[in-house]
């Protein structure tokens, strides 16, 4: 069994290793400090069983991350794992394919629990918010935008992220390092997929899944 954890907090890859060797003592733990250190990992090692991805970290906001994932690599189980545990993020969160979701309040104990049931392919949801998520209505959006982003291609997901990050044709195919026809060609497939006209409609429908980082809020 191979695990990746994706978080760019030291101490709490450390708590969350720790409580990994507990559960899994044989697993292969690889961690990354940033999600292109992360997609980076899974491309080397594509048969990696679960990833522990942090909600929000450098190069991911809110649910891209999720969503980038579980397009490129769809037999890898992907759980979130965040102090951002409310109930509405959690829900959105599960809509977007997530198999759990790990609260960063959580002491060891509850850590454990947590990968017990996800690696036993069992949803894991934070104690204290469990009935406050059953009781949230999925958002129709985020499980259609949800369907439609798994539809596509892992490449034609990479072209939507750099569309997304603001990227044109010619700078999309040097980053990935093809002809500029074939940057038109992702997007005529994704425009379709997704059900845009244009790739700045596109490109909004992905940032809808961005998410604020209260750590990041500055209060006035």
């Amino acid at each position: 069994m191979r695990i990746l954890h994706a978080d760019d907090h030291p101490l709490f890859r450390l708590a969350l290793a720790q409580a990994v060797r507990a559960v899994a003592p044989d697993a292969a733990l690889a961690e990354a400090a940033t999600f292109d250190e992360a997609r980076a990992d899974l491309a080397a090692h594509p048969h990696t069983d679960l990833v522990l991805l942090d909600l929000n970290m450098p190069g991911s906001h809110g649910l891209i991350g999720l969503a980038t994932l579980r397009a490129e690599h769809p037999a890898t189980a992907v759980a979130m794992v965040s102090a951002q545990d409310d109930a509405a993020t959690i829900r959105r969160a599960l809509a977007c394919g997530a198999a759990g979701y790990i609260s960063k309040r959580a002491g060891l104990d509850e850590l454990g629990e947590a990968l017990h049931a996800v690696l036993d392919c069992r949803t894991w949801l934070p104690p204290h918010v469990r009935d406050r998520v059953d009781a949230t209505a999925p958002d129709p959006h985020d499980r259609a935008l949800a369907a439609r982003l798994a539809s596509l291609s892992p490449q034609q997901m990479r072209v939507l992220a750099l569309v997304a990050d603001g990227l044109l044709n010619k700078q999309i195919a040097d980053r990935l390092d093809v002809q500029e026809r074939t940057v038109k060609a992702h997007l005529t497939a994704v425009f379709e997929r997704l059900g845009v006209r244009n790739r700045t409609r596109a490109g909004v429908l992905l940032r809808s899944l961005e998410m604020v980082d209260p750590a990041n809020v500055v209060e006035a």
